[in-house]
């Protein structure tokens, strides 16, 4: 099982960046990330480094948690979705708090 950002906890997830996810976590809470989802996110921040944006509360503008909140659940995600964008080859950690996505 793959470690949450800040290295916490962890969660799981079945499928692909390409397929489409189910991310499961906490107490059995999952939620679904489409290929689409992930086209788009990956179209918005391509070659971008910006912050995760994981704080559970305000995700900073600009941020992949910013960019979830408002086009995929309200629910804070970033913790989830960024690890398995690295996972999956998609993109990087720059530093403790940024992301660059590269393709």
């Amino acid at each position: 099982m793959p470690d949450t950002w800040g290295g916490r906890s962890t969660f799981n997830y079945v499928g692909s960046i390409e397929a489409g996810t189910q991310i499961t976590y906490g107490q059995g809470h999952t939620i679904e990330v489409s290929a689409q989802q992930y086209s788009a996110l990956r179209q918005n921040f391509l070659n971008r480094v910006v912050p995760a944006g994981t704080p559970r509360t305000e995700a900073p503008g600009e941020s992949l948690g910013a960019w979830l909140q408002a086009n995929v659940t309200r629910t804070a995600i970033a913790s989830y979705v960024a690890p398995i964008l690295i996972l999956e080859e998609y993109a990087e950690r720059v530093g403790d708090h940024y992301i660059r996505i590269f393709r």
